[in-house]
């Protein structure tokens, strides 16, 4: 067992020997890991800092940082134009 009371999205640092995942109150979390062998060895887990309620995540190779997807605050989209049939504007 690695975390106590759950978590949830777990990423591995690029090297194996941390496991993140988010937990039960938010915290993304950290544990080290150790392997000898067959036998999988997991460290004391611990917070690192809170996190937004997000669907999705990531984290660099190295574990130093961490990427998550912030809303901006704005409800409406920029309105866009979408042109059918460029290519006989090309012909002009």
């Amino acid at each position: 067992m690695v975390s106590h009371g759950g978590g949830r999205q777990p990423h591995w640092r690029g090297d194996g020997k941390e496991l993140f995942y988010i937990g039960p109150d938010n915290s993304l979390m950290a544990v080290p890991v150790s392997a000898s062998g067959a036998a999988f060895q997991p460290g004391t887990p611990r917070a690192l800092f809170e996190v937004p309620s997000i669907l999705t995540w990531d984290v660099t190779a190295d574990g130093k940082r961490f990427l998550f997807p912030i809303p901006s605050g704005e409800t409406t989209q920029a309105p866009f134009t979408v042109v059918l049939n460029w290519t006989s504007l090309l012909k002009r």
